[in-house]
């Protein structure tokens, strides 16, 4: 391997890490900004966004798929009905199992968040040059390819 090479490899996915988790911290702050108290915990946030995905999910399968216990996930589902943004319904085919649906607040609150979002990036991409547009738009569907292969990725004992 070339000095270039080790170099990259140590430096490409620090870089990566720290400038994604940066954007995502600028992005949330500038929710916290307009939200105030409003704002929801990110942990709630992600629950929604699940339960957004995968309507009727089950609080053990939203736990496997946030890698989150089971009683963490019924908390934060406990707290989101309690605030009117997640519907619990008793499953027709197992009465033990509670299927999670979104609320129209829920749905008004994330429209929101996202409408807010994508005016700030809109904002941010508007002050940057055509070429730098174009390696952002590029760059897109290999930083998603990433997303779903760390969401997809066994969990890991130890960091490396």
């Amino acid at each position: 391997m070339s000095k270039r090479q080790r170099e990259y490899a140590m430096t490409s996915p620090i870089e990566i890490s720290d400038t994604l988790g940066h954007l995502h911290q600028v992005l949330r702050r500038a929710a916290v900004r307009r939200d105030g108290a409003d704002r929801l915990p990110d942990a709630q946030i992600e629950v929604l966004r699940l339960v957004e995905r995968q309507p009727g999910i089950c609080v053990g399968e939203a736990a496997e798929a946030l890698r989150t216990a089971p009683n963490t996930v019924s908390t934060l589902v406990g707290g989101l009905a309690d605030a009117g943004l997640i519907a619990r319904e008793r499953s027709p085919e197992n009465r033990r199992l509670v299927r999670l649906t979104l609320t129209a607040e829920a749905r008004r609150r994330i429209d929101g968040y996202q409408a807010q979002r994508r005016a700030l990036v809109a904002d941010a991409l508007d002050r940057l040059g055509d070429d730098a547009r174009a390696r952002i738009t590029a760059a897109l569907p290999d930083l998603r390819h990433l997303a779903d292969l760390l969401a997809s990725a066994p969990e890991a004992t130890t960091p490396r």
